[in-house]
């Protein structure tokens, strides 16, 4: 089983690092060939599912180590 650890990076992408595969939600494997990889969490990336920094571009904003809010989903 793949050892993988998944960082959710504040106002940026998920941080991933490890023992990991990425397979699209048809099944289809997309090659990954190193041990760290940064996916997008904003939707403007052009080289999706990776990064490639719109999330600054675009302001992204979601910063994890707060608090929710009364009524979120933790």
């Amino acid at each position: 089983m793949a050892t993988a650890i998944i960082t959710p990076r504040n106002d940026g992408p998920y941080h991933i690092k490890g023992d990991f595969k990425i397979t699209t939600q048809g099944g289809k494997n997309i090659e990954v060939d190193k041990d760290e990889v940064w996916l997008c969490r904003c939707g403007h990336s052009q080289n999706k599912p990776f990064c490639d920094g719109s999330h600054k571009k675009y302001e992204f904003k979601s910063n994890l180590d707060e608090q929710p809010q009364e009524g979120q989903t933790p």
